[in-house]
């Protein structure tokens, strides 16, 4: 696979460019996630604009959905919250402008039926057009993704899949080959939420993953401090922080000053990996 070269102003091409100045910096890349329209549209642009200037390199714009089997508790009462104010997946887009409007990169997280319904080539012609970098689908495999690789790729989105502990070295070699971007590696085996441990897993995971692939490698599921932050960014190339930034929002979603607060927080372990 050929990597974009800084000039290439796609979705993959910014991510490279992301990466590799993260790289030139010593560190890993902090990716923070939040569903977008929580708790409500104009709030969301709000939290995901504290996630940029606190300190996030990458936000993950998730799209709520009415099953989400792998989310935690946290996440699902967040997502069912921004349904029940009628958020609608075309929304995503005015969001992910905004944040784009804002300095910062975004890619969306999302179940594929969303976007199976919208239609995979308008949802990747409609994410280009806003900025878009690309899109997490964790319930898609490879295997049954080639009419959305073809659609994102025609686009300049880049498609990002997952590996999981559970995942053979021909698993992930295989996903690998139809990734862009970076690669997500789930730390540990289940649904999402903060722990009080990094998986014990996710260094050997990631070196699996190096074994067989040069992406850049992100690693999340459970990550909610500075400290753990900073034990992954130790090994892995980007940090990938969710449920923590849900609870740091507060019971009605409407602290902002508490989702920058995390950010900074977690920028700083981050940072300190690399000290």
């Amino acid at each position: 696979m050929s990597t974009p070269t800084t000039a290439d102003q796609t979705g993959t091409g910014r991510l490279a460019e992301l990466f590799a100045r993260t790289r030139a910096e010593g560190r890993a890349a902090l990716v923070g996630y939040l569903p977008a329209g929580y708790p409500d549209p104009a709030t969301s642009r709000r939290l995901f604009a504290a996630m940029v200037e606190g300190g996030c390199d990458l936000v993950e714009v998730g799209l709520p959905f009415s099953d989400p089997v792998l989310d935690g508790p946290v996440i699902q009462a967040a997502a069912q919250t921004a349904l029940a104010a009628g958020w609608h997946t075309r929304d995503v887009f005015d969001l992910v402008g905004s944040v784009t409007r804002a300095g910062g990169q975004a890619v969306v997280m999302t179940y594929f039926n969303p976007v199976l319904a919208y239609g995979a080539d308008a949802f990747a012609r409609d994410l280009a057009a806003v900025g878009g970098a690309g899109v997490i689908t964790p319930d898609l495999i490879v295997d049954e993704a080639d009419e959305w690789t073809a659609a994102a790729e025609a686009h300049g989105v880049a498609p990002i899949f997952l590996v999981a502990p559970s995942s053979p070295t021909e698993r992930i070699a295989r996903t690998t080959a139809a990734t862009r971007g970076f690669l997500y590696a789930a730390s540990v085996m289940g649904v999402t939420g903060g722990r009080d441990q990094v998986g014990a897993g996710a260094a050997d995971l990631v070196a699996r993953c190096r074994a067989v692939t040069d992406l850049p490698i992100g690693v999340g599921l459970g990550v909610r401090t500075a400290e753990q932050a900073a034990q992954i960014a130790g090994f892995a190339d980007a940090v990938i922080v969710g449920s923590a930034f849900v609870q740091a929002a507060g019971p009605d979603g409407t602290d902002v000053e508490g989702v920058r607060r995390l950010a900074t927080e977690l920028a700083r372990g981050v940072r300190a990996a690399s000290a």
